[in-house]
């Protein structure tokens, strides 16, 4: 749901493919539920929703997303904000955890921030999240019975908790090795500096705590975004 991580997503591949040990790199996404008691309405579009929380203009809402857009372009992303049905994410990400069993929780993610960003899906519609697994290659039938149960929901709920206690205050924020921790959108370089820095020091002790953070743009996990 947030902008921000999709075109962080296209800047961390970016610098990624530049990296001499790219092959020894595991990514892990992470839950950080934004706006988690929001109530999906296939009815209201991003641009209503966004009027509403921030108390402004529908018009003006229209121009924050339309620079949004403009942003999203230049990392190849074409989105169609008009088209976004704001959902709430709970069922979204019970399905990326549920992908990690099958090693394909990057290609979730992907088609979950397309369908969202550019498709204008409804990713908390349960007949969407099903295709889309079947799109990659998961099992949709274990999916409908894992979201029916809801098998996945704890991991969700303790990956927010964990943000929490590594006091990380919004979106994307990306911990390489739990040395270093780039929060925010930056451009591939940084993500390649960071990954050989942490590689060169691949060796000192593992604390997430403590790990190094540069700030850019976020979103929070009330849902604002600058």
């Amino acid at each position: 749901m947030c902008p921000f991580c999709y075109m962080g997503k296209r800047k961390l591949e970016r610098g990624l493919s530049k990296f001499n040990h790219k092959e020894i790199v595991d990514i892990v996404w992470k839950s950080y539920q934004l706006a988690p008691d929001l109530v999906t309405d296939p009815n209201r579009n991003l641009n209503i929703y966004f009027a509403e929380r921030k108390g402004i203009s529908v018009d003006e809402a229209i121009a924050i997303n339309n620079d949004t857009v403009e942003k999203a372009k230049l990392e190849g992303l074409t989105y169609n904000l008009d088209k976004a049905i704001p959902p709430n994410t709970f069922q979204a990400h019970q399905m990326s955890h549920f992908a990690i069993g099958y090693g394909k929780q990057n290609e979730a993610e992907e088609v979950l921030f397309r369908s969202y960003f550019i498709d204008g899906k409804n990713i908390d519609d349960r007949s969407t999240l099903l295709e889309l697994a079947e799109e990659i290659g998961l099992d949709s039938k274990a999916l409908n019975s894992a979201l029916d149960k809801e098998t996945f929901a704890n991991d969700v709920l303790a990956d927010r908790e964990k943000a929490k206690k590594l006091g990380i205050r919004g979106i994307p924020c990306f911990v390489i090795n739990g040395k270093e921790s780039i929060s925010g959108t930056y451009d591939g370089q940084t993500f390649l500096d960071a990954l050989n820095r942490t590689y060169e020091g691949i060796d000192e002790a593992y604390v997430d705590e403590n790990a190094e953070i540069i700030d850019g743009e976020v979103c929070t996990i009330d849902g604002e975004c600058s």
